[in-house]
C-alpha cells in the first residue's frame, strides 16, 4: 500500500509537468520568444501552486473524495490542454487568455493534490517520514517527466497525443484512488463509472488527435497540408497549392518552391563564385538541401559539409520524393556529407577548414536562435575560413527588419571580418538580405555557373547598393550574453504588424 501511494505521488508530479512543457512548448512554436514564453509560463504554473496549495487548508473534510476530483480534473483541463489551445490559436483571437486560464487552472489543482495526499496517508507514517518520501517522489516524477518530454514524447507522441495520454495518467490515478480509498468514499461506485467515460473520452481523443491538429493547421495556413511532424527541435509543416510547396519551421515561413531560386542563387553564386578555386564546402542550417543544391553546380568542389540540427529535417528532404525533386537529390550527392549537430558546439570544437562557409539559419525569434548570430558564433565561424575564403550569412530583411539587419551586419563586423551586405527580392519575402564576409577584400565576380534563373553577372553590382529606406544604421552588435538582436527583431516585426 505503502509503496503505491508513493508511486502515485510520482505519477502526478510528472503530469503537472508534462502540462506546464506542452503549454510553453506549444507558445513558443505559435508565438516565438521561447525564454519570454517558458518564463511566464512557469512563473504563472508555481503561483497558482501556491494558491491551490493555500487553498487546501480550507478543505478539513471528505479529503479521498475531493483528491480522486481533483485527479479527475486535472485529467480532463490537462489532458484537453493542447488540443484546446490548437483550436483557439487557429479559429479565436484568445490564444493567450485560454493558455495563461488553463495554465492557472492546472497549477492551483497540482498545488491541490500534493497537499491533500499528504494528509490522507499522514497517519499511516511518522510525519517526517511522509514529508521526506513525498518530496523525493515527487521530484523524481518531475525529472522522469523533463527526460520523457523531449526524448520520446514530442518526436514520437507530438503535443496533443501527449498531453491526453497523461490526461489518462491522472484519471487512472483516481480510478486508482476509487479502490485505494474505498473505506473513505461514499459514492466510490459513481465515480469508477465516471472515471471510465473521461478514460474512454481521452483514448477517444488520442485516436482524433490527428484530426484535431489538422483542422487547426488547416485554418492556420493557407494552402494544404501535405506533411506534418513535431521534432525534438521544431514544429515542421509543409503545404501545397498546384506547384507552389511552402515550408514552416515553427509557423514561420522558409520558403516557397515558386521563387525559393531567388534566395539560393543570390545566398550561394555572389560569394562562391568570387573564390578563386574553391575545394571545400561548410553549410551550416540549410537542412532542405536547396543551398547545396546551388554548390552542386560546381564541379570543381570536392566536399560540401552540411551541419542541420534536426535529422527529421534532413532525412524529409532526402526521401520525400516532391521535395527531392526541389532540390534535385542533393543529399544524395557522393561530395555532401550530412551531420546532425548543434551548429554553436560544433563550429568551436571542429579544425578543418573551408573556402565557402554558408550561414543558412532561420531569424533570431528566440534566444536558441540569437546565439547562432552572436560575434562569439561568427568568430568561431571565421576560423575556419580559409585564407582566400568567403562566408555568407542569411540576414533577414533589410527592409521589414532594418535594425535587425544592420545588426547582424555590425555583428559580422566586429567578429573581425570585412563586411559586405547585399539584398535581393524574393516575391515570398520581399527585399531579403545577405551579408558577405572574410578575412580579405571581396569583389563581385564577372562570371557566374550557366543555366542560372535570376543572378547575373550584370547585375550582381546592384544588389550591393541600398536606397535610403533600407541605408545603413549604427547598430551595436549582439553578443552571446546580451543577444540585442533578439529584441530587435521582435520590435521590428511588432512595428510592421501594426
Amino acid at each position: 500500500m505503502g509503496i503505491l501511494l508513493f508511486i502515485t505521488v510520482l505519477l502526478i508530479a510528472a503530469c503537472g509537468l508534462i502540462y506546464e512543457l506542452i503549454a510553453g512548448t506549444l507558445a513558443s512554436y505559435l508565438l516565438g520568444d521561447s525564454v519570454l514564453q517558458f518564463s511566464t509560463i512557469i512563473g504563472c504554473y508555481l503561483f497558482a501552486m501556491g494558491i491551490g496549495s493555500a487553498l487546501s487548508r480550507y478543505i478539513d473534510r471528505g479529503l479521498a473524495y475531493r483528491f480522486v476530483w481533483i485527479e479527475l480534473l486535472l485529467g480532463v483541463v490537462g489532458g484537453f490542454s493542447s488540443a484546446l489551445l490548437f483550436l483557439a490559436f487557429a479559429y479565436t483571437q484568445g490564444f493567450q487568455l485560454l493558455m495563461y486560464a488553463l495554465v492557472i487552472v492546472i497549477g492551483i489543482l497540482v498545488g491541490l493534490e500534493i497537499p491533500l495526499l499528504m494528509r490522507i496517508i499522514r497517519g499511516r507514517y511518522d510525519f517526517r517520514d511522509v514529508v521526506a518520501h513525498v518530496l523525493t517522489f515527487d521530484y523524481l516524477g518531475a525529472l522522469g517527466a523533463s527526460l520523457l518530454f523531449p526524448v520520446l514524447l514530442v518526436p514520437y507522441l507530438g503535443l496533443v497525443r501527449s498531453a491526453m495520454l497523461f490526461g489518462i495518467v491522472n484519471v487512472a490515478v483516481a480510478l486508482w484512488g476509487t479502490f485505494l480509498f474505498a473505506n473513505q468514499l461514499a459514492k466510490a461506485q459513481a465515480l469508477r463509472i465516471l472515471c471510465c467515460v473521461v478514460l474512454c473520452g481521452l483514448v477517444i481523443g488520442m485516436a482524433q488527435a490527428k484530426r484535431i491538429t489538422t483542422a487547426a493547421e488547416d485554418n492556420i495556413y493557407a494552402d494544404d497540408i501535405i506533411f506534418a511532424r513535431d521534432t525534438r527541435y521544431q514544429h515542421i509543416v509543409l503545404t501545397r497549392f498546384k506547384d507552389d510547396i511552402r515550408l514552416f519551421l515553427n509557423s514561420h515561413l522558409q520558403f516557397s518552391s515558386r521563387d525559393e531560386y531567388r534566395y539560393h542563387e543570390a545566398l550561394i553564386h555572389p560569394g562562391l563564385s568570387a573564390i578563386p578555386a574553391p575545394r571545400r564546402v561548410l553549410v551550416l542550417g540549410g537542412g532542405d538541401g536547396l543551398a547545396v543544391r546551388e554548390i552542386l553546380k560546381y564541379p570543381q568542389i570536392e566536399s560540401i559539409t552540411l551541419v542541420d540540427l534536426d535529422p527529421e529535417m534532413t532525412r524529409l528532404f532526402s526521401t520525400h520524393p516532391m521535395l527531392t525533386a526541389l532540390n534535385q537529390k542533393s543529399f544524395s550527392a557522393s561530395r555532401v556529407h550530412i551531420i546532425n549537430a548543434d551548429a554553436f558546439p560544433w563550429v568551436d570544437s571542429d579544425t578543418e577548414s573551408f573556402d565557402f562557409i554558408v550561414i543558412d539559419f532561420p531569424d533570431p525569434t528566440n534566444y536558441s536562435l540569437g546565439k547562432l548570430y552572436t560575434t562569439t558564433f561568427y568568430k568561431a565561424a571565421a576560423r575556419h575560413l580559409s585564407a582566400q575564403g568567403l562566408m555568407v550569412v542569411q540576414s533577414t530583411s533589410p527592409m521589414f527588419a532594418r535594425d535587425s539587419y544592420w545588426c547582424i551586419a555590425e555583428t559580422i563586423k566586429q567578429a573581425g571580418l570585412q563586411t559586405y551586405p547585399y539584398h535581393v527580392y524574393v516575391p515570398s519575402f520581399g527585399e531579403w538580405g545577405f551579408v558577405i564576409a572574410g578575412h580579405r577584400e571581396y569583389e563581385p565576380p564577372t562570371s557566374l555557373p550557366a543555366g542560372l534563373r535570376f543572378v547575373d553577372a550584370k547585375n550582381l553590382p546592384a544588389l550591393f547598393q541600398f536606397p535610403p529606406d533600407m541605408a545603413p544604421l549604427p547598430m551595436v552588435p549582439n553578443r552571446l550574453d546580451d543577444q540585442v538582436l533578439v529584441r530587435l527583431y521582435d520590435q521590428d516585426w511588432k512595428d510592421i504588424s501594426h
